[in-house]
């Protein structure tokens, strides 16, 4: 079983790494490494979730949630939350090698694009998982009462059916996409840099990992920051409405009503929130790896 596994690794890793890791092994580590990572991140999330929605700024957003609703509501949303990564997370980032092989991105010298776009299919196959869990985690986080799991979903699915879980799909697919492509290709690439440059460590070194990752988490923020806006306003129309009819004419109104910078409206709590999330999910997704006796990103 995995905990014989994860006991003997040290004896078993030399025969583990020449079998090559397994897809559940691979999904595995990545959903365990993005729950644990989610645990620490959601009370960002919620900040930067009402933020996106209700405007105003930082301080404001936390000293009205906490007055109105109480310390707990950074928590509103967390069992979606779990949900979603155990679905979405573990398949981007687990799939990310397995794919990467497939396109022929394996080699050192492979190109920037061709870890890109491993990255983009690993992040469009997740997205398709994870919609549901992220239509109700919008939902819980911003809701201003006392709301459950089982409520929400039951609302949604009595108004919109089964299509109501799959609102802002093309929205949360296009985003999964420039996400995860930015995200590990980002990481390989500056990791690899930093290994080569010999400044920190070696590729296993977790001040390495924790470099790369923090640098790929502000190059995520710039591409991804439109894409988090859209989805967040598709996702949070009222469960008996629709005020966009779907991904252009979002951006569009959006655009025409508050300028095209508004498109990157919470770049700063965004960016607080990849940095620590990046940084954290690929250095516990590394460390579970490494248990597994599968070789470093």
């Amino acid at each position: 079983g995995g905990s014989t596994v994860l006991q003997n690794h040290s004896a078993h890793a030399p025969a583990l790494r020449a079998m090559g890791p397994s897809l559940l092994q691979q999904v595995g580590a990545a959903g365990a490494s993005a729950v644990a990572t989610v645990t620490f991140i959601h009370p960002i999330d919620v900040v930067k979730t009402r933020l996106q929605v209700q405007g105003g700024s930082i301080g404001a957003v936390i000293g009205s949630t906490v007055s109105a609703e109480g310390p707990f509501a950074f928590y509103k949303g967390i069992g979606p939350a779990w949900l979603r990564e155990a679905s979405y997370t573990s398949l981007r980032l687990g799939l990310y090698e397995p794919i990467k092989e497939i396109m022929g991105a394996k080699s050192k010298d492979a190109h920037f694009l061709r870890k890109f776009a491993a990255g983009c299919a690993a992040g469009a196959l997740g997205s398709l998982a994870g919609n549901p869990f992220d239509v109700l985690k919008t939902k819980m986080m911003t809701s201003k009462v006392q709301t459950s799991l089982p409520a929400e979903a039951s609302a949604l699915f009595a108004n919109q059916g089964i299509g109501g879980f799959y609102r802002g799909i093309s929205a949360n697919i296009t985003r999964a996409m420039v996400l995860n492509g930015t995200k590990m290709a980002c990481y390989d690439e500056i990791k690899q840099r930093i290994v080569k440059s010999k400044l920190i460590g070696g590729p296993k070194d977790i001040a390495t990992q924790a470099a790369s990752a923090f640098s790929a988490g502000f190059f995520m923020t710039c591409t991804v920051a439109p894409f988090d806006r859209l989805r967040t306003a598709l996702m949070n129309q009222p469960a008996d409405a629709k005020e966009y009819s779907g991904f252009a004419d979002c951006a569009y109104k959006i655009v025409t009503r508050d300028g095209p910078l508004s498109l990157w409206r919470g770049f700063i709590p965004i960016w607080a929130r990849f940095a620590p999330t990046t940084t954290l999910q690929l250095i516990f997704f590394e460390r579970f790896r490494s248990l597994l006796g599968m070789e470093a990103l």
